[in-house]
């Protein structure tokens, strides 16, 4: 049987305060609990992502600043975590200066794809299954980068009112780059975050959001969760600080569901 292929997803969505970074570590310790090898790259400024998996700032020697101008490699950057088969690129604040940086580079947008490219043909223990970029909640150079680089774009999706319209500008996000940069470009799925059901407005977006998308939404809704909130105070994802909360659960249902995905869209593909 053939080795999967990497899977590149660009977790994205230009609204702050979705759960986006709580989903892309949350997601990969998820994939990397059920057997997968997985990299996140932590691509905003902010740093969230690594500090949320448990880096010190005294480890981030390299990071995805360092990769994004050339200097490193991906493989330079990746450290491990306390999650078997889980590693990240970690973040650094210079990048948000890199947007000037590279103002007069026109091959700007494509830095991060040139990045992946060995990791693309890796082979053996050396192989990773997933790579999951946490973009910044903004459109700049950064999320065009991780989105030129990626084959699909994961989109998580707060039950709120507002929900649509900030879902809109990202859909023609993803279109201006299909058409631009990267035609290949997917949308892998909508994942619906802080999700209450006991609150009627949570059941109308979701209702409203499977009529625009249908099959798009993932079945997996994560829960609105303190211990989720929690987690990352500590420096752990809340599947190791909590695997048996209904977010940690959640969340790992999720994975089951895109790996799922991912097999049925491979066998299409063979």
């Amino acid at each position: 049987m053939p080795a999967k292929a990497l899977r590149v997803l660009s977790v994205s969505n230009q609204k702050g305060g979705v759960g986006k970074t709580t989903t892309a570590i949350n997601l990969a310790t998820a994939l990397a609990a059920i057997g997968e090898r997985v990299l996140v790259i932590d691509l905003d400024p902010q740093g969230n992502a690594t500090t949320g998996l448990g880096i010190p700032r005294a480890d981030r020697k390299i990071t995805s600043y360092d990769v994004i101008l050339g200097d490193n490699s991906l493989t330079e950057a990746a450290l491990p975590t306390a999650i078997t088969g889980l590693f990240i690129a970690p973040s650094d604040p210079d990048l948000s200066g890199v947007e000037l940086e590279l103002a007069n580079d026109t091959h700007r947008s494509y830095r991060l794809k040139d990045a992946l490219g060995p990791l693309r043909e890796a082979e053996g223990e050396a192989r990773f299954t997933y790579v999951l970029i946490d973009c910044p909640p903004s459109l700049n150079v950064l999320t065009v980068n991780a989105m030129a680089a990626a084959d699909a774009v994961l989109v998580p999706l707060q039950a709120e009112f507002f929900a649509l319209e900030g879902l809109s500008q990202l859909m023609r996000t993803v279109e201006a780059v299909r058409a631009s940069l990267n035609p290949r470009l997917e949308i892998q799925g909508i994942v619906l975050t802080m999700f209450d059901k006991r609150n009627s407005l949570s059941g109308q977006v979701e209702s409203d959001v499977r009529a625009h998308f249908g099959e798009v939404v993932y079945q997996t809704k994560i829960p609105r969760n303190v211990r989720v909130s929690e987690a990352p105070s500590h420096g752990k994802p809340a599947l190791i600080y909590d695997l048996a909360c209904a977010g940690s659960q959640a969340y790992l249902q999720l994975a089951r569901e895109l790996v799922t995905q991912e097999r049925a869209r491979q066998a299409r593909a063979a």
